[in-house]
């Protein structure tokens, strides 16, 4: 273990004694966690742009922090970044290689910001763009389903109430009822998302922080 491994375990702080391969197994995330990826860069990327703004960290910690977060990016995206579980979960793991690539800039990305103010960000980031895929699936599957039903206008199937044969309908007007149960699911994503999409950012770790 390597002095960022050793520093950013969590808990070593708290023991005398090493944890235990089964203890680390057991509280460790990064191997779920890690699918938050892209958003613990975005939103670390952008909180960097305000401490710059604010004139918390120099212009040059700045750019370094962002030159080793396009680096991590490059390496994860190519399969070469080293989850470790030591670290136990995505953001120590991203915080760590950055720190082991640019240095002290990349101590500096944590000020103003607790670790719940990160995962709460990175879950409401990567929540909104699923929320935004799945959208875009049900637009498609909609667009499958019109295409159906145009070409089975004049398919008749029977009709069934209380399992037994009532009026006839046409094959496109039964796919057209599943265009518009599809609908009201968007509709629902759709509140879902705008409930998703506030910035959870501020609280630090309990009741704010002192900078500005």
């Amino acid at each position: 273990m390597n002095q960022f491994d050793k520093k950013s375990q969590a808990w070593s702080a708290l023991f005398s004694e090493p944890m235990s391969d089964l203890v680390k197994r057991y509280t460790s995330s990064v191997f779920f966690d890690q699918r938050l990826w892209q958003a613990d860069i975005a939103g670390s990327l952008a909180h960097a742009d305000m401490l710059a703004a604010q004139k918390i960290i120099a212009p040059g910690d700045h750019e370094a922090i962002k030159t080793g977060m396009a680096q991590i990016t490059q390496e994860i995206e190519s399969g070469a970044f080293q989850w470790k579980l030591d670290l136990e979960d995505v953001h120590l793991n991203i915080e760590a290689r950055l720190t082991q690539l640019v240095g002290d800039p990349g101590k500096r990305l944590h000020t103003g910001r607790s670790r719940n103010d990160q995962v709460a960000t990175d879950v409401r980031l990567w929540l909104r763009g699923e929320i935004d895929l799945i959208g875009g699936l049900l637009i498609d599957l909609q667009k499958a389903l019109v295409e159906i039903a145009e070409k089975n206008v004049e398919v008749i199937l029977p009709g069934f109430t209380h399992l037994q044969v009532a009026q006839p309908v046409s094959f496109g007007h039964h796919m057209l009822a599943y265009v518009e149960m599809f609908s009201r699911d968007a509709e629902r994503m759709g509140e879902v998302r705008r409930r998703v999409n506030r910035l959870p950012l501020g609280a630090a770790a309990l009741a704010g922080t002192s900078y500005p």
